[in-house]
């Protein structure tokens, strides 16, 4: 069973900066992480970076010149780089991966960003 952990979120201030990262117990030969959600309470769950075929990255809107989605092949760690954070965007920030053998999805257990002074 393929597992996608989470860490780095955090309690930081409005302007502050966070780095997420996904870690997959499998190789990217396997597994690959293609996206990063949030929900924040009382909200639908929504797309922030999806890894796009060629290499390129999209971003919502809100993430647009804030937020950067890197990966490390050879650790088949996906990080979300949050730079000018603000209260809105405090969620539950989730990783989201595809088994390449089956399309089998995968969800992280999701860890917590809250911005708030």
């Amino acid at each position: 069973q393929v597992q996608l952990v989470e860490s780095g979120g955090g309690l930081v201030q409005p302007g502050g900066s966070l780095k997420l990262a996904c870690a997959a117990s499998a190789t990217r030969f396997r597994v690959f992480v293609r996206a990063w959600f949030r929900q924040a309470p009382g909200k639908m769950r929504e797309l922030v970076a999806e890894a796009r075929n060629g290499g390129s990255t999209t971003y919502a809107n809100f993430a647009k010149g804030r937020f950067t989605m890197s990966r490390d092949n050879a650790k088949n760690t996906v990080y979300l780089q949050m730079n000018s954070l603000v209260p809105e965007d405090t969620a539950v920030y989730f990783c989201h991966a595809i088994d390449l053998r089956d399309r089998s999805e995968y969800w992280g257990q999701g860890t917590q960003v809250t911005v708030s002074s």
